[in-house]
């Protein structure tokens, strides 16, 4: 090893490849092609498992799926307005059709739009649907519903707020369908209350699913997040699949204690049952691009003059971390950290402590940097010395390449004793890059994955961390600050290595503009108490010498 910088190269060039790959890996897979959906490839967009009754609605019986061309009835849609939500409940099928976050605008530009985590429109189909399955006439998610108003308001002071759909069959089965939304919570409480006034015994399976159309691929070098389903077991806290994995293997699982969701960047849709129940849990794909996750309970019966309520949850949030620990076990883990998850958290919980004390995001990233620096001072300061003192032999290896000019076995060999000669280790600046490596990627996902950050100011042109610089100033600070490290250490002997350390600035920072402000701060203020550092271990090295 010549030089400890061409290891820093190669280790920042890796970076850089595990950087792209996850941007390819999510981005770069085109949307399958549009097909029409037809009611003929099985039972609708509700599968019955195989251990369903032998009462229940054949694959002819259900519904054909909602299509772009065959929507569920339009009826006049219920409006309930909270302090969180602006939701839309279609009466055909008490589908929850429209849901917008009202502390969430669409963008900074665009505060009057708020969010769209559900929503049936040209822009994003992504809705909420539940119902009962009987062998007869039962309120699935496309029969009509009646509702006693039109519209709804959380009140002031108010805490809680119901909203009742009614059913009836000819029988004289009715089924009311609650929602339950509660103050300054994202969870909305769901209900089945079924009365049978008949004179039979009435038995249905009940189900809860949410279906979207898979997003077109974007793009995008700032948001490579994941994007498709979850699924959660006692097992397993947490699988992922991706809309493609959803194309070629359904999930198809029993679990107790489970829940499954719709995931993206920021936010999640999360269908949460009943605790103590088996449910099956199953994934379909109805045609032209629409993808359908959700559960089919057990066969609840219901005998004459009485009533059962089967109650579930839903939560249409962000994915807040300290909240979605306390709806359901391993939701949490819908902040997706990667691999090194265990780092990212500590990391975050940090950020959050700061933050609370100054209050500002920008000022919490700076301070978390400056203690991952303290933090790591010790094995920095080894690497530092190890440069120093290859800076002071700098020309005693100038010389030795002169001498041996092209015979690189002799040169090697010169080098290495003059390294044992005035006890240098050439690899000792390694370790420190390899261990704060790993601190480096789960600090990108932790600025990347935080809803928390989203939006979130600086100062002055920093209106939101969570995007590129508008400006790229702190990608063109951060450019100088690694071209002023470079000027700090000593150049490679090889002509191609300096041109590579000349140009390498520049590369990342190119690279780096388009990435969000708060990673690209990071790096700056990083890149700045790296020098103070540096500058410190070569004094001393210098005034001891």
């Amino acid at each position: 090893m010549e030089n400890i910088r061409l290891v820093l190269v190669i280790l920042l060039s890796f970076i850089a490849l595990l950087l792209w790959e996850e941007w390819q890996r999510d981005y770069s897979t085109p949307a399958p092609a549009t097909t029409a959906a037809s009611a003929e490839k099985g039972p609708g967009d509700v599968p019955v498992p195989a251990a369903a009754k032998p009462d229940l609605p054949t694959a002819g019986a259900v519904p054909a799926p909602v299509t772009a061309t065959a929507q569920p009835a339009v009826s006049e849609p219920v409006v309930v307005e909270t302090d969180l939500f602006r939701v839309e409940i279609n009466p055909t099928g008490a589908v929850i059709q429209r849901l917008e976050l009202k502390h969430y605008p669409l963008s900074l530009d665009q505060d009057a739009a708020l969010f769209t985590l559900l929503a049936n429109d040209e822009q994003r189909i992504m809705l909420a649907q539940s119902g009962l399955k009987a062998a007869n006439t039962s309120p699935d998610h496309y029969a009509p519903y009646t509702a006693s108003a039109q519209r709804y308001q959380l009140a002031d002071g108010q805490d809680q707020l119901d909203v009742a759909l009614a059913w009836r069959s000819p029988e004289g089965v009715e089924v009311i369908r609650r929602f339950t939304f509660k103050r300054g919570s994202y969870e909305i409480g769901q209900a089945f209350e079924i009365r049978n006034t008949s004179s039979a015994e009435w038995k249905a399976h009940p189900y809860d699913q949410l279906q979207r159309l898979q997003p077109q691929t974007k793009r995008s070098m700032t948001t490579p997040t994941f994007t498709g389903a979850a699924f959660s077991s006692p097992e397993k806290k947490y699988e992922k699949f991706t809309f493609d994995d959803l194309a070629e293997e359904p999930i198809a699982r029993d679990a107790t204690g489970g829940w499954t969701a719709l995931v993206e960047h920021y936010f999640v849709a999360a269908i949460i049952p009943a605790a103590d129940v088996s449910q099956h849990y199953y994934s379909t794909s109805v045609g032209e691009g629409r993808f359908v996750v959700g559960y089919y309970g057990p066969e609840v019966a219901v005998p004459p003059g009485e009533t059962r309520t089967i109650a579930a949850r839903l939560y249409a949030g962000p994915k807040i971390q300290d909240v979605l620990p306390g709806v359901a076990p391993g939701l949490e883990l819908t902040v997706d950290y990667g691999v090194l998850w265990f780092i990212a958290k500590g990391l975050f919980w940090l950020l959050e402590k700061i933050h609370a004390l100054f209050g500002n995001w920008g000022i919490a990233i700076i301070l978390l940097t400056l203690s991952v620096k303290l933090m790591f001072f010790p094995l920095s300061a080894a690497g530092y010395r190890s440069m120093a003192r290859m800076r002071k032999v700098q020309p005693r290896l100038v010389a030795l390449k002169e001498r041996f000019g092209d015979d690189r076995a002799k040169m090697n060999q010169a080098m290495m004793d003059l390294y044992k000669q005035e006890k240098i280790n050439p690899l000792g600046g390694c370790l420190p890059i390899l261990v704060q490596i790993p601190v480096f990627i789960a600090l990108y996902w932790v600025l990347l994955e935080s809803v928390e950050l989203r939006q979130a100011p600086f100062m002055l042109w920093i209106k939101d961390l969570s995007i590129k610089d508008p400006y790229f100033v702190l990608p063109v600070l951060m450019t100088a600050s690694m071209w002023a490290q470079t000027r700090m250490n000593p150049a490679p002997l090889d002509p191609i290595q300096a041109k590579v350390m000349q140009i390498m600035p520049l590369a990342f920072g190119v690279f780096f503009a388009f990435f969000p402000a708060g990673l690209v701060l990071y790096w700056f203020v990083n890149n700045v108490l790296s020098m103070a550092q540096q500058w410190y271990v070569t004094k001393q090295i210098e005034a001891a010498a």
